[in-house]
Parts: C-alpha cells; sequence; structure tokens
C-alpha cells in the first residue's frame, strides 16, 4: 500500500498558491486559499503496481491521503482519468466507481496514454472552506455541484454521444445537447459555461472531404447560435463576442467526448473577464483557411468575485497572429507556448480588459495539463516546462493537437488576488 507524507506548504503572496510537487514520488500537489475558499489540485502518477488495477488503487490512495491530510476528506469533485489504453477505459472506470462509493466526483475517463509510461495517471480538484461551509451536491459519476460564498460551480464530466452516429459533426452536435440537458437538471444553462473539454479521437485525420477538427467546429459554431455567453457580467465596456475557455484535444480512437464547467451565482460582484491575447488573434476570428468555421473559444476565462480571480487558460500553443510557429521544433514551442500564456494572465492583460489590478504570472500556476505529439519529446518539453514553472502539480499525456505541425499543448488554472 502507497503512503503519503504530506511536506509543509509555503504561503505566498495574496492570491498565488501554497505549492508542492515532488515529481519523483509521482505526485503533485497545490492548495490555494481565497476569500476562505480553500482549493486543493492533486496529480499523481502510480509508484507501484504492475497492473491497471494495482496502479489505479495506487494513485487514488494517494490522492485520498493528500486530500486527508488536507482535511478535505470526501471532497472531491471534479476528476481527469488518462488511460493508456482505450480498450481498458471500463474496466478503469468500474474500479473508480468502486473505490468512491457514493463519493464519486464528476470524472471523465481520456484516452490519452501518460508520458510516464503508466497505465494511467489522475488529476483531482477539491474544495473546502475555513468558515462557512461548502455544500457538494453529487447528482451521478458524470456530474457533482459544489455551493459556496453564493456562488455553485457545476462540473459535468464524460459526455458522449449515444446512439453514436458516423459523422463528427452529428456526434459534436448529440454530445453538445446532452450537456445542455444535464445542466438542465440543476436548472442551469447551457450559457452559464465556462469552460469547455473537447476531446476527440483521429483529431486531424479526415473527415469526408475535410478534417475532423474542422467538423467539430462546425457543429460548436451551429450549437452555440442558441447561446449568449457572459450572462451580462462581462467587464465594463466590453465589445466583442464572448465565449468560453476550452481545449480541443486528440484522443486514441474515433470517438467524441466532452466535459465542461458551468457558474450559477447570485453575487452581485462576480465578474466573467474573457481573456484574448495581445499576441494572437482571437479564435474565433481565425480565416477560412483554418477552419470554415472558427473555433469558438476564449483564449482563457477569469472568473473574479471580491479580491480574487480563478483563471481558467485554454488549451494554448505555439502561435502568434494566427500563424504555427518554431515548426519542427518542440522546445521552441513549448517555450512560446508558456510565453503566450504568460502573456495572456498577466496584469497587463487585465488592464486591457478593462480590470486593473489582477492578473498572474507562471508562479500563480495551480494546475497544468501538458499535451505532446510525440512521445520521444518528452523528457525535452518536461524540462522546459520544470525551467519556466517550476514543479507544479503537472499532468504529461500524449495527444495529438489541433494543426498537424504542432507538437505541443499546454493549459491550466491559475489564481490571483487584487495587489
Amino acid at each position: 500500500m502507497s503512503t503519503f507524507t504530506r511536506p509543509t506548504a509555503q504561503r505566498s503572496r495574496p492570491g498565488a498558491c501554497m505549492l508542492h510537487n515532488d515529481s519523483s514520488e509521482g505526485i503533485g500537489f497545490s492548495v490555494s486559499e481565497l476569500n476562505d475558499v480553500r482549493h486543493v489540485f492533486v496529480s499523481a502518477v502510480p509508484r507501484q503496481g504492475t497492473g491497471l488495477e494495482e496502479q489505479t488503487h495506487d494513485a487514488l490512495r494517494t490522492i485520498a491521503d493528500v486530500f486527508k491530510d488536507e482535511g478535505l476528506h470526501g471532497a472531491i469533485v471534479h476528476q481527469a482519468v488518462f488511460v493508456k489504453d482505450l480498450d481498458k477505459v471500463e474496466t478503469c472506470r468500474n474500479i473508480i466507481k468502486d473505490f468512491y462509493q457514493d463519493q464519486l466526483p464528476a470524472t471523465s475517463y481520456i484516452p490519452q496514454p501518460p508520458c510516464e509510461g503508466k497505465e494511467l495517471a489522475i488529476e483531482a480538484l477539491g474544495v473546502g472552506c475555513r468558515r462557512g461551509e461548502v455544500q457538494i451536491r453529487r447528482y451521478c459519476e458524470q456530474m457533482v455541484v459544489t455551493e459556496h460564498s453564493g456562488t455553485s460551480w457545476i462540473h459535468a464530466a464524460n459526455l458522449f454521444p449515444d446512439p453514436r452516429p458516423e459523422s463528427v459533426y452529428d456526434r459534436s452536435l448529440i454530445t453538445f445537447e446532452k450537456i445542455s440537458q444535464m445542466l438542465a437538471k440543476c436548472n442551469v444553462r447551457y450559457e452559464q459555461v465556462i469552460r469547455t473539454w473537447l476531446y476527440l479521437g483521429d483529431i486531424v485525420g479526415p473527415e469526408g472531404d475535410t478534417q475532423r477538427y474542422k467538423e467539430l467546429n462546425r457543429a460548436r459554431t451551429d450549437f452555440y447560435r442558441n447561446f449568449s455567453f457572459g450572462m451580462g457580467r462581462t467587464p465594463p465596456g466590453h465589445r466583442g463576442e464572448v465565449f468560453p475557455g476550452s481545449t480541443g484535444i486528440g484522443t486514441s480512437g474515433k470517438g467524441v467526448m466532452m466535459s465542461c464547467i458551468a457558474v450559477e451565482t447570485s453575487r452581485p460582484d462576480l465578474m466573467l473577464i474573457p481573456l484574448e491575447n495581445p499576441q494572437q488573434v482571437s479564435a474565433f476570428d481565425y480565416g477560412e483557411h483554418y477552419s470554415p468555421k472558427s473555433p469558438k473559444f476564449a483564449r482563457a476565462m477569469a472568473v473574479a468575485a471580491g479580491n480574487s480571480a480563478t483563471i481558467f487558460i485554454s488549451g494554448t500553443a505555439s502561435i502568434t497572429e494566427s500563424e504555427t510557429r518554431c515548426i519542427g521544433d518542440v522546445e521552441g514551442q513549448t517555450q512560446l507556448t508558456l510565453d503566450n500564456i504568460a502573456a495572456l494572465i498577466s496584469g497587463d492583460n487585465f488592464c486591457r480588459h478593462g480590470v486593473p489590478g489582477l492578473g498572474a504570472t507562471l508562479d500563480d500556476l495551480a494546475l497544468v495539463r501538458v499535451y505532446i505529439k510525440r512521445q520521444e519529446d518528452f523528457e525535452k518539453v518536461r524540462a522546459v516546462c520544470r525551467q519556466r514553472f517550476g514543479e507544479r502539480p503537472t499532468i504529461y499525456a500524449v495527444a495529438d493537437v489541433c494543426r498537424p505541425d504542432l507538437l505541443v499543448e499546454i493549459e491550466g488554472i491559475a489564481f490571483t488576488g487584487r495587489s
């Protein structure tokens, strides 16, 4: 049985995270306390076991130990499981359901092999309060709602079409509609979604006379016509379209699967800030040669309330303006991708969006996912990431990216407080 001993995490400036990560142990975690709400993020790669069942239990026990030590036993609300073998997803799902019983988080099973060569890797999020109360409502393994500080966070996970039509367009439309129906169970509308994950098998493969990712974008465009995002909570003077933050990323197989986070609030001060990168053309303004229907997402979505903000950073790559840079150079692409994230979440960019006083750096990242096209690039990419943002809870997974010339894509969550 694995055991985990928690080292002392250091507090840093208001709005930043207390962080610990020891990658040699295969476990990373961060703790952020903002407005008396404690967020704990954990990434776990199995350290023991030779098969799927042993490695799954090792990772789950390690995660449980971290949350127990943080005083958040039973508080895991969202989980992403990266599975090496597509054919073992259902077996893994049954193991995890049996482990959690009635405390099951909203869990996505993503057929992307962990770069470390293990059967799986797990990313988990839990929430608690020092004062007041966090209420957790577990509807099913696909939806969990947390309520605190006048706000509900709705986590919907692992939604896919069933029955499964052949075309990517039809599969995607059906899945978007399933998310909408799932959210309606707790009286939430799809236009309250702030962050999505769109997983697509063979993402750059052909689909008729076009490409599979382009057909997903066409379905997203058509579905989003019915919604007005932002809930009237964007910064004063905001102009332009509003879309959720998002990652569209490849997986094994040919399937479509989606997850999302939505927000419902009674707080008059909660603000939604769709962030765009001044170094990039907004994805929804891309020309038709990239996709006849452009990708409808914000580069990041910040949720600000009180003196703090949570920044959901969309999948980001080595693109400036609208062009891929550093072609063939995975280290260069990783550096530029992190430059893009740094510019996106910076204080200068928040000011540019009409919200002075907020802003983050790479040091404020609480959780990171790094998608790498080629397994052989793993060590190079990891070295750059460690040099740029240090030891953070990070998942490295082998996954195809939405352009054939992109070798790496990075997303994350950062926290910031007003200076």
